[in-house]
């Protein structure tokens, strides 16, 4: 959307490649010509598909693929007819080289969310807050906390996928309380995952790019708990107290869960003192971590086999029933997803390329001021991706005090909540109680987010803002 706006103002300059005054190796003003504005055009093209998703059942991944490619291709064309062939290719190779970062990280962590998710971690914390017998409003405030509290370790769409299972099998046939306990799920996810590096996409690029570090994401604990109290507290007067239909069934964990819980933890412990201690990338941290997971994998799937029958560590099933393999568990991370952050941060780049990301930080940064912009970049959040909006302004590198980037991390994180469809969380719960958490449900109460949002904001400024 900002690229977009930034395209309405540069489609009255003069058609002419500018070149900018800057050095050899830096980007260049190729806006103001037709292959910059191609470029463009292309870029909100695929984009338009993405949030089409839904209606269109089309991989979000697939056109910011092709778009990706396009793009450099016309960044290529320009450079080369500037005479400056070696730009481009490095620029992607430094595109290329963030992606690779960001994927063996995500990688990782996935792997171990599959992990935890097949030794049933997740089913059994479900199934105890259904067999407990809480009153609605109890579970209303429960699934809203344990989404705050457990999208730091694992990411927001994780989360509120577990929470939603676990609303929408507690309040079957009533509606009201469905939606509204979506809605502070996933206010509740965002708001999480915006504190730690570890629970949003756009926390781990502000991390990984040394903006700030990991200690210094827990100063935006308590606005973000504001940004989550607040709306919930209100929207938790509207649920009643009555006690749902008893469940009887108890799911358990499985054999091994709580030590890879514990691996888990030990692998993000890992990639922090890569990050802080050895100035490392925290990638290869959680790489590290992937190989210890590897080594308990083996041993779990020796044991399994013995008790089911076999003493095969290559088997992948006993008789009918499947033995922990990780490599099954890699199969099963979200590539829509990793390829999907592929074309974005390509996307992103090859428009940085050609020089409209700086004058989009022109127009928000130095224009408006810091704050206001980044006050503006949580709104966008909530009507583009969260991701390519943060990526934008990490590759437009504005000059900003660790007050002004911690509010940004703050706004890009909690904003998506403003609309259903600003953050994954959202989506994903509109797909899982669909027909019932929707777009205009949401909207209902997106004055309430608003009031934690501007609330969150406040305290931030008043708590950080030195």
């Amino acid at each position: 959307m900002k690229i977009l706006l930034g395209t309405l103002v540069l489609m009255f300059c003069d058609e002419r490649l500018v070149m900018a005054s800057g050095g050899p190796g830096a980007p260049h003003d190729f806006t103001g010509s037709r292959f910059g504005l191609i470029a463009i055009a292309i870029f909100c093209a695929a984009y338009l598909l993405v949030i089409l998703e839904e209606q269109l059942h089309l991989r979000k991944s697939k056109p910011v693929i092709v778009a990706a490619g396009l793009i450099w291709v016309l960044v290529a064309i320009v450079y080369n007819r500037a005479g400056l062939p070696d730009v481009a290719h490095n620029a992607i190779r430094h595109n290329l080289l963030e992606y690779a970062e960001l994927f063996l990280f995500l990688l990782a962590a996935m792997t171990y969310i599959n992990a935890m998710s097949e030794r049933n971690v997740f089913r059994s914390l479900r199934s105890w807050l259904i067999t407990c017998g809480f009153s609605l409003r109890n579970i209303f405030w429960m699934t809203g906390l344990l989404a705050f509290l457990i999208s730091p370790i694992a990411d927001n769409l994780t989360t509120a996928l577990l929470m939603g299972a676990a609303i929408v099998a507690v309040g079957n046939g009533n509606h009201r309380f469905v939606s509204i306990a979506c809605i502070n799920i996933v206010v509740a996810a965002n708001a999480g995952g915006a504190f730690s590096p570890f629970g949003d996409i756009t926390t781990l690029m502000v991390w990984q790019k040394g903006k700030l570090e990991f200690f210094e994401f827990f100063s935006i604990f308590v606005p973000a708990l504001v940004n989550w109290l607040l709306p919930a507290t209100i929207m938790s007067l509207f649920i009643s107290k009555e006690l749902p239909d008893a469940q009887q069934q108890r799911e358990y964990m499985k054999l091994g869960s709580k030590r890879i819980i514990l691996l888990f933890l030990l692998t993000i412990v890992t990639a922090v003192c890569f990050h802080n201690f050895l100035h490392l990338p925290p990638a290869v941290g959680m790489m590290l971590g992937m190989g210890y997971l590897s080594f308990f994998a083996f041993w779990l799937k020796k044991r399994e086999n013995r008790v089911l029958g076999t003493d095969n560590p290559l088997d992948m099933t006993s008789g009918n029933q499947p033995v922990f393999d990780l490599f099954r568990q890699i199969a099963r991370a979200e590539w829509d997803t990793l390829l999907f952050f592929y074309g974005v941060i390509l996307c992103v780049g090859g428009l940085g390329q050609l020089g409209y990301l700086a004058v989009i930080s022109k127009l928000m940064y130095l224009d408006m001021g810091a704050t206001g912009a980044n006050v503006l970049v949580g709104v966008l959040s909530a009507i583009v991706d969260n991701i390519p909006v943060m990526f934008a302004v990490l590759t437009m590198n504005p000059e900003m005090s660790h007050s002004q980037w911690l509010l940004v991390t703050l706004t890009a994180g909690c904003g998506g909540s403003l609309l259903s469809i600003g953050s994954a969380a959202g989506v994903a719960l509109m797909g899982q109680a669909r027909g019932i958490y929707t777009f205009n449900r949401h909207l209902m109460w997106a004055p309430v987010i608003a009031l934690g949002y501007a609330a969150s904001i406040f305290v931030h400024l008043l708590i950080n803002g030195r």
